[in-house]
Parts: structure tokens; C-alpha cells; sequence
């Protein structure tokens, strides 16, 4: 169904889509009726007559999001085939041709990254459709010979050798790919589809154990500071790194993983263990969430900054033992300067 926008004065009813599976016809009309004359009656909403309809998936599919919807037979049953709409495939062609303009006309290491931020995007938001590699190896075929007339004379063609740990982590090296301004390309064709897990029917907003549950996983002052941390605006850093640290905010509960302190966004340093330039990755398992004060101290070489930092904060013993595993992998030495208990 999908819900048309009302404007009363200065309220406005904003417009969304949704859609109820039913395991039969009778039961689909019900439903259908049902919520249309809810929506009427309780929350004066109109329903688009075009555009709201039953539909047995049984014979044709139904387009969603981008999403293509079949229920297909397998054996003694059905499944859910899934794949991408003939719409979005179009966008994605010509939002897909305009960058590959735009790194021919300026083939900087910038622009490259953010093409790869477009693929990522999408390989990631489609990659739960069943049929997403075949969708998108099609996609990559049509758009191989238009890629390669641009890029031949700005960027290298071939397969990648020794590739960032944040390509290797999402692709494979088996895709040859071009290389613009020392960045590779992620290869539009090289996406498998996932199968969600970890999926929670009693973690909803809708009922009163739902939201309760999810107010216990995330308390209101971390949003706030989550909110402050994601507005943040953090130059050259890449989007695993930026992803990553507001998941391992969130996990941590706000708190430095060293003095377990709650952290307010303007606070918050990200640590990693293994440092970029010693081959460290963006990975989230690499990052630590710190107070900006014991990052620092991390990473401190001259006496007088770590006395400093050191009577500031008044760690325990057993903090430094972690500051000093920290360093090790900085390949600094340790801190041998007396601590407060």
C-alpha cells in the first residue's frame, strides 16, 4: 500500500510505503480492507488506489524499495526470490556513468574514494536480495565497455596487487579492477548475497516489551552523544573507520576503554591498536573508543607531556599496564613514571 501526504496548516502527514504477506487470497483481502479503513478512520489517511493492490506473488513479482519480490517454487514449497527492480538498475547505470565521468575529467584519489563509497553503498543495501550477484554482474557488463573507453587513459586495469586490508576485507582480488590515483576501484560486478542474522520479531518499536528492549540496549544520553559523533566532520578518514567507531561507541556503552569514564562525543578519540602505518586496519576489532587525554598519553614520547597527562588523570596501576600494551604496539616504551592509586 502506499499512504498519500496530507498538509492541514503547519502538520504534514509525510507519505511511506509497506507491505502485508498473507499465506492466502481470502486472508490478503481482509488485511487489505482492514488497514485501509484503520488508516481512514483512525488517522484520516487516504490509501493510492493506483498503486495499492493485492498481488499472488505465486505468479508475478512485486517491486519493493528496489527490491523484486517472487515467491518461487521449491520442491514442496515456496521461497522468496529476490533481486532488483528494472527501475533501479537504470539509476544505478546512469548514477554509475556520471562518476566514472567525473574520475576521468578529475581522476584524484578523493573522487575514487567516493565512487567506492557509492559501490559499497549499494553492494550493501542490496546484497540481502537472493539474486543480487546475478543482478549486479549483469549491471557490470553493461557498463564494461563505457568504463573502460574513460578510464584507459587516467588509470591502470588489472588485477589488484597488495590492496588496502579495507578492499580485501570486502572483495575479492580475483575481479581485475582499475587503480586511479593509487586507490582500486571496488568492482561493481563483486557482491554475494547475506543472509541476515541475529533477527530479534520481539526487538520492534511497536509493542511495550519491544521498546523496552531496545531502550535497555541503548540509553537516551549515548544517542545524544552518537548523534554529536556522526555530525562530526572527519577528513580523510574512510567509511569502514567512521562506521566502526559509532559501533563501538554504541557497544561500549559511551565509556573509555581504559578508565571506563562515560564519554561525551567532544571527548571521544578513536585508538588503533595497531597503528595505520604498522599495517593496522580500520577494522572494528582494531579500534578502541578513549578519552581524548589517555589517547593522547598513548602516544606521548616526551617526559614533561606524559608526567603531565599522567597527574591529570590519576590512573591505577592496572590502566597504565593497558596504556603500556597499547604503546608496545606503537612500538613506544613503556611508562615508568610513578601513579596515584
Amino acid at each position: 500500500m502506499r499512504l498519500s501526504g496530507l498538509k492541514e496548516g503547519y502538520i504534514v502527514r509525510y507519505a511511506d510505503d509497506f507491505k502485508i504477506f498473507c499465506p492466502d487470497a481470502k486472508t490478503a483481502h481482509n488485511w487489505f480492507h482492514a488497514v485501509r479503513l484503520y488508516l481512514k478512520d483512525r488517522l484520516k489517511l487516504d490509501i493510492s488506489p493506483e498503486k495499492s493492490q493485492i498481488v499472488n506473488l505465486r505468479k508475478r513479482s512485486s517491486d519493493f524499495l528496489g527490491f523484486t519480490i517472487r515467491a518461487a517454487k521449491k520442491g514442496s514449497c515456496r521461497v522468496a526470490h529476490t533481486g532488483v527492480t528494472e527501475k533501479k538498475k537504470q539509476q544505478i547505470k546512469k548514477e554509475t556513468r556520471a562518476r566514472i565521468q567525473q574520475l576521468r575529467l578529475s581522476p584524484t584519489s578523493r573522487n575514487a574514494i567516493l565512487f567506492n563509497s557509492f559501490v559499497l553503498g549499494l553492494h550493501n543495501y542490496f546484497r540481502r536480495a537472493t539474486h543480487v550477484s546475478t543482478a549486479f554482474s549483469r549491471l557490470a557488463y553493461d557498463l564494461r565497455a563505457y568504463t573502460y573507453n574513460r578510464l584507459k587513459s587516467v588509470a591502470t586495469y588489472a588485477h589488484p596487487a597488495n590492496p588496502p586490508p579495507t578492499y580485501t576485507k570486502f572483495y575479492r582480488t580475483s575481479y581485475r579492477t582499475f587503480q586511479v590515483a593509487g586507490v582500486y576501484l571496488y568492482p561493481l560486478a563483486n557482491v554475494k548475497m547475506t543472509v541476515n542474522k541475529s533477527f530479534n520479531q520481539q526487538l520492534n518499536p511497536f509493542t511495550t516489551a519491544g521498546r523496552l528492549l531496545i531502550h535497555q540496549k541503548l540509553k537516551g544520553h549515548i544517542v545524544t552523544e552518537i548523534i554529536a559523533l556522526m555530525n562530526a566532520n572527519i577528513i580523510g578518514r574512510t567509511v569502514e573507520y567512521l562506521d566502526n567507531r559509532i559501533s563501538r561507541y554504541s557497544m561500549r556503552s559511551g565509556k573509555c576503554e581504559i578508565t571506563g569514564m562515560f564519554l561525551v562525543a567532544m571527548d571521544v578519540h578513536c585508538h588503533h591498536v595497531l597503528p595505520v602505518h604498522l599495517g593496522g586496519s580500520d577494522k572494528y576489532s582494531n579500534l578502541r573508543i578513549l578519552h581524548k587525554d589517555v589517547h593522547k598519553l598513548i602516544h606521548a614520547t616526551q617526559n614533561q607531556t606524559i608526567e603531565r597527562l599522567m597527574t591529570k588523570l590519576g590512573l591505577t596501576a592496572k590502566m597504565v599496564d593497558t596504556v603500556n600494551k597499547y604503546r608496545s604496539h606503537c612500538k613506544l616504551e613503556p611508562i615508568q613514571i610513578p601513579i596515584h592509586e
